[in-house]
């Protein structure tokens, strides 16, 4: 457990301020600098996401009891179609902008590692920072130990919707419908089965059906937060179009990897977890062909 004093307590809240002053001036500049068209629709696809996890948290009320095997193969499906989105509606997007803007496929390509990176930076100190838990590791972050085991979930499942909901509100940040609207369907379809696995594991924890599922709820509204923190992100400069879109992929990304596979595996579910994410990489590939 970190200590509240020294080094570690002085850098997470050093981390907490700098990082929600980033957020503050993001969401200034999508309200202010942002085209009211492109702002009305990354709020929109952030809603749905939000609606989205809402009926699967409230799908987990009728549904009282679902096989944990089935609920595996769901969050691989989820899974899957993450990974897809990441590629086809923002890495390969992402590189077409940078090479239109420096005309230099290289320099396009390393634009976006360079926000895949950033990405993957912000998870790590979010997970690193955050107080939060896993369900096969335990407690993570500073002060860990002193907070409500039902609310260092909630701030785990802030970590899965934030970067979610970043990805909306950069997709349609360029106003390009072939973009934004295919990642928002896959984001959406996906937050589904997400919002039911969510409530499934707070009641897990020994509370009422109804408050997990006004949890699962509340945590669905990161998703339209992060819309207009992805939006400002990317309206910023000249290259933060692109740059943004390798963040929104590689904070996905590291999200699949580092908590969503390891979930799904945990119960001895590989081949079903694994067929569920091809399929889900499949449906999305199809929805990015045939709504892009």
């Amino acid at each position: 457990m970190a200590s509240s004093g020294g080094w570690p307590g002085i850098l997470f809240w050093a981390t907490l301020i700098v990082v929600t002053g980033l957020l503050l001036i993001s969401g200034y500049a999508a309200l202010v600098g942002a085209d009211e068209n492109n702002l009305r629709l990354a709020v929109l696809g952030g809603l749905s996401g939000f609606g989205a996890t809402a009926l699967g948290a409230v799908a987990a009320m009728v549904l009282r009891d679902i096989a944990s095997r089935t609920q595996d193969t769901m969050l691989g499906f989820a899974a899957g179609m993450m990974l897809a989105a990441s590629s086809f509606s923002l890495i390969l997007p992402g590189i077409d902008a940078a090479e239109k803007m420096t005309g230099n496929s290289l320099l396009a390509a390393g634009v976006v590692v360079f926000g895949l990176a950033l990405g993957v930076a912000l998870m790590i100190g979010l997970d690193r920072f955050v107080p939060h838990e896993h369900q096969e590791s335990g407690r993570r972050g500073p002060e860990s130990q002193r907070i409500n085991r039902v609310w260092l979930f909630v701030l785990a499942i802030t970590l899965h919707n934030l970067p979610e909901g970043m990805a909306i509100g950069v997709s349609f940040a360029d106003g390009d419908m072939k973009v934004g609207l295919p990642l928002t369907t896959a984001i959406a379809i996906q937050d589904i089965p997400e919002g039911l696995a969510i409530a499934l594991a707070l009641r897990v924890t020994g509370i009422s059906a109804w408050r997990a599922a006004l949890i699962a709820i509340g945590s669905g509204l990161m998703e339209p937060l992060g819309s207009v923190i992805g939006l400002g992100v990317s309206s910023g400069f000249a290259l933060g179009y692109p740059i943004a879109l390798g963040l929104a992929a590689g904070a996905m990304i590291f999200v699949v990897s580092h908590e969503v596979i390891p979930e799904t595996h945990r119960n001895g579910h590989e081949t079903p977890a694994t067929l569920g994410l091809m399929l889900g990489f499949g449906v999305m590939m199809f929805l990015d062909t045939a709504l892009g």
